[in-house]
This record gives C-alpha cells, structure tokens and sequence, in this order.
C-alpha cells in the first residue's frame, strides 16, 4: 500500500465558474487557475501521483504550457490516474477536504463524491469529500481563496 497528501489553493475572482470536485457551484465568482481551478480535483490529482512517486500536478500539466490552459481538472485526472494505473497502483481510498467559510457544500457532497469516483472509474465509496473552516482565520476565512487537501492510499492493482 502506498500513500500520498495533495494540497492545493487558488484565489476566487469574478466572472469564472466555481468547479468543485467536478461539480459547478452556484457562486459569484470561481477560482483563478491555469486550468479550472477545481482546488478538490487538483489536491486530489497530487495525492495519486505523490503515492505513486509520480511527482505533482505541476510536473504533469505545467501551467506555463498553453495546452492545459482552461482544461477541466477531471480530464486531468483522468490522465494523471492513468500514468498511476500504468505503474501498476489503483485506488483503494480517498478522503478530500475543501477548506472554505463559503461555500457550503453538503447539499452538493455526494455529487462531487460520485463525479470523482466516476471519472475515476472507482466504486462511489472509495471516494470521500468534505469541508471545514478556519474559523475565518487566514485567506479562506477573509474569503479570498479557496483550499484543498486530499489523501490517497493506493493498493497493487489486480
């Protein structure tokens, strides 16, 4: 078994959609990325590749490099868990956390639950997602950024 932690933070600005876990969010204003800026999704693609000792998101999707430019992280996820199948690992569970004032999200949870395990191709249990505050301590809590962290632990595929 192998485990591995991704951590992502993004800034929210006006005028882009809010994705969260593959979900689209009703909000005024999404997070500034090179991609969509889905903070779940991108911790959650640095938490398999970190398992696999793949390196990060970074390495994969460069955002310096026009091609992911306005890419939906589930079809980044999609390609990163495959270069972790090919190094013969699946997913035995995940557990992701949005760390946010606003918004809430447990109307939404098992959505995004659901639309990760499906692009994934994984059981609806194997992946979890919630939320928490900082108390409105820090960027997340003044409302300027959003946050993610996710862990994954990986088993021998077959």
């Amino acid at each position: 078994m192998r485990v591995g932690v991704g951590v992502d933070a993004h800034a929210l600005v006006e005028g882009v959609p809010l994705v969260l876990g593959g979900v689209e969010v009703e909000s005024d204003r999404g997070l500034a990325g090179h991609s969509d800026g889905d903070v779940i999704s991108h911790a959650l693609i640095d938490a398999l590749l970190g398992a696999a000792g793949l390196g990060d998101i970074g390495s994969l999707f460069p955002s310096d490099s026009s091609e992911w430019e306005g890419a939906s992280s589930l079809d980044l996820l999609v390609r990163a868990y495959a270069q972790v199948r090919d190094e013969g690992w699946e997913l035995a569970n995940a557990d992701c956390v949005l760390v946010a004032e606003e918004p809430k999200i447990a109307s939404l949870r098992r959505a995004m639950c659901t639309r990760l395990a499906e692009t994934l191709q994984v059981e609806p249990g194997v992946v979890n997602v919630r939320a928490t505050t900082t108390d409105k301590l820090g960027f997340t809590g003044r409302g300027e950024g959003l946050a993610a962290v996710a862990v994954a632990l990986l088993k021998p595929a077959g």
